[in-house]
């Protein structure tokens, strides 16, 4: 009939928005199917009465790493539900594919593992790195051999086995910044991975700057709500193909729980990144003029992450919040502090630590979607018990921090 109107959903819009894509991408076959929230697939297996397309799709699967067409065959080779957040976060980081795993440092073992299955073994990187990453390349557990270098040292740090080179920027926890395009300059053919776990796609896409790689905590803001655990690479196809291989052998699947939580906190990504990193830089402004802050650590491209460092003890601070939350990780709807040195980054070496700008009076800050003004009480109160440096030190503190932009130091 000629008024029949088609069940097939239109092809989605390259052009949309961010914060359109944020809604939709992931979703866009939910009208068709009928429903509205994304169903969530908890099957760990699926029923094949069909053995020989069964073996001829594993092993196409197996040769090739690409998803197989038709229904999925085993939990641990691919899951709809968590399909939908690789189709999502690789819309998001303008990639063609992403993969997901059951936690940010199983996405970069995997990584890495894939390099190495290459016999590309050697991996350059720039400190500060998240310490459980940092650990995990210098002990050379997966047998891999790190450089450390600073950014402008990469292209001479590369040899004929380099796998990887690897930054973190904005960097946990000083939020130094590197500039993306240059240090994928200097990479040259070696793929560079961007770990943008504190910026999100919302605040930069390292592909866009010449990254091939980037990996992300989803635990944080992805998720954005502190109640899932997750990681994922977003990339080309062709490396996402190696990455499926790995996860399949390894075992690190992300669980479908946790695929759908993921898919729904993209959804407010960009609405909660920016309400928090307005609030981020209302308290930086008054953090820097407080003469009980030795220094404040903010991004140029800012987001909702700050440090900072005390002239009284750090460990008073973090005792002495109320509303704050003294815990690891970050990116939650309400705000979190706590001192690198003992927690995120206490795996570190204590020299290769402070050598990174890690010092034992740095506090890491994320800033949640509380009223600021509630946050900033709480932040007085706690800091209230510290000395107060003498008024030429107050001075000389401020008179530094005004003649720098608010960011964050190298620290290498």
């Amino acid at each position: 009939m000629d008024n029949e109107v088609s069940m097939t959903p239109p092809a989605p819009t390259p052009s949309r928005a961010l914060a359109t894509e944020a809604v939709h991408a992931g979703r866009d076959d939910l009208a068709s199917l009928g429903v509205h929230a994304p169903p969530i697939d908890l099957s760990t297996t699926y029923p094949s009465y069909d053995s020989r397309d069964e073996a001829m799709r594993i092993d196409a699967f197996a040769t090739t790493g690409s998803l197989p067409d038709g229904p999925p065959v085993y939990a641990r080779l691919d899951n709809p539900t968590t399909g939908r957040f690789e189709t999502a976060l690789a819309r998001l980081e303008g990639t063609d594919s992403a993969v997901a795993f059951a936690s940010g440092m199983a996405a970069l073992t995997a990584v890495l593992l894939a390099r190495a299955s290459q016999g590309l073994r050697h991996v350059v990187a720039v400190r500060p790195l998240y310490g459980c990453s940092d650990h995990l390349l210098g002990a050379g557990l997966l047998g891999t051999e790190v450089t450390w270098t600073d950014p402008a040292g990469i292209a001479d740090a590369i040899r004929p086995d380099t796998g990887l080179v690897m930054v973190e920027t904005p960097a946990n926890p000083t939020l130094a910044e590197v500039d993306i395009r240059a240090v994928a300059h200097a990479c040259g053919t070696v793929p560079l991975l961007v770990d943008n776990t504190f910026a999100t796609p919302v605040l930069q896409r390292p592909v866009e700057q010449g990254a091939r790689i980037v990996l992300h905590s989803a635990t944080k803001y992805l998720g954005g709500h502190g109640d899932v655990m997750g990681g994922v690479v977003a990339c080309d196809e062709e490396f996402a193909a190696t990455l499926r291989q790995v996860r399949f052998a390894t075992g690190g699947v992300l669980h479908p729980l946790a695929g759908y939580l993921l898919l729904r906190g993209l959804s407010t990504l960009p609405v909660r990144v920016r309400a928090a990193s307005a609030s981020a830089a209302e308290l930086v402004r008054r953090l820097t003029a407080d003469p009980r802050i030795a220094r404040v650590h903010y991004p140029r491209i800012g987001g909702a992450m700050i440090s900072f460092e005390v002239y009284g003890d750090p460990h008073r601070v973090i005792s002495g919040v109320r509303l704050i939350t003294p815990a690891v990780s970050l990116g939650s709807v309400d705000s979190l502090i706590q001192h690198p040195a003992s927690i995120s980054h206490r795996i570190v070496e204590e020299g290769d630590r402070r050598a990174a700008g890690v010092g034992d009076r740095l506090l890491r800050m994320s800033v949640g979607l509380e009223d600021v003004e509630d946050l900033w009480a709480d932040l007085c109160q706690a800091l209230s018990d510290g000395p107060v440096p003498s008024a030429r030190t107050a001075e000389r503190s401020l008179q530094r921090t005004a003649e720098r932009p608010l960011q964050s130091s190298a620290g290498r």
